[in-house]
């Protein structure tokens, strides 16, 4: 006859296993590693139910695209932790010096508190240098937010699209939020306001090889009119028209944005 205690010493491995695999979204989301700041806009960028969306879950490798300062580094970094990986993919050192600066207050930011992001795999995305962040076949979740305008601006959109989808495992993810602008946008005006039209979105992802799988209204912003004087950088956070007439940008919220997830084939 099997021993009770040991039936019992089992299940509670088995569940205290079971338990340590759940994202623990309350750590990622209200721990005290996040700024109040930064905290106050989950409400334009509703993390949780956009990370839900793409599919991340326990055991992913998961590679997030151009962190910039960090602000979903936060999130994702305390989910990813003894659960799965997660490679940021920042600018090149020898990206010049919006490069350099931006680099280096991300990588103060992961210094200053090892509990949380000492795991997180540094690691630099140049094209076209073909500098890959991964080994090819190898991530399942890769995660770009409002990158694309820069990639347009920096003729290397084409180029990025294809970078990522070559990590990505068969059936691996890459989930798109991006500001949304309206069809038929020319090239110059999404480079110049940073809106960039879901079609434009899809043609880029479908030359890498990518399928579209799923489209989300989670990040909509239907009262943003999409004409300011800065493109997206009049409303917040950055407010570029200064001190004429923030109230209404503030009260006009972040920009309205796409949110799309798209599918490498299986092989």
């Amino acid at each position: 006859m099997v021993n009770r205690q040991w039936l019992l010493f089992a299940s509670l491995i088995l569940c205290a296993a079971v338990a340590k695999a759940d994202l623990n979204w309350n750590s990622a989301l209200s721990g005290e590693h996040r700024s109040e700041k930064n905290h106050a806009r989950d409400v334009y960028r509703h993390p949780q139910e956009t990370l839900s969306f793409f599919g991340i879950a326990p055991g992913m490798t998961v590679l997030e695209i151009s962190p910039g300062g960090g602000w979903y580094t936060e999130v994702l970094a305390p989910l990813m932790k003894d659960n799965g990986s997660l490679i940021a993919a920042h600018s090149s050192v020898n990206g010049g010096s919006y490069a350099r600066r931006s680099l280096g207050g991300f990588l103060k930011k992961l210094g200053e508190n090892g509990d949380v992001y000492g795991s997180v795999e540094v690691a630099t995305l140049q094209p076209p240098n073909a500098v890959a962040p991964a080994a090819p076949g190898s991530v399942d979740l890769a995660l770009a937010f409002r990158n694309v305008h820069s990639w347009l601006r920096a003729d290397q959109a084409e180029v990025m699209f294809t970078v990522i989808a070559d990590t990505l495992k068969p059936g691996g993810v890459l989930g798109i939020v991006q500001h949304r602008g309206d069809a038929g946008l020319s090239l110059d005006q999404m480079k110049n306001t940073a809106y960039v039209s879901e079609d434009k979105v899809i043609e880029l992802a479908e030359l890498a090889g990518l399928e579209l799988d799923a489209r989300s209204e989670i990040n909509a912003n239907p009262k943003d009119t999409k004409d300011h004087p800065s493109g997206v950088w009049s409303l917040p956070p950055t407010l570029a028209e200064g001190d004429a007439d923030p109230e209404r940008f503030l009260a006009m919220g972040e920009s309205d944005r796409m949110t799309l997830r798209f599918v490498k084939p299986a092989e």
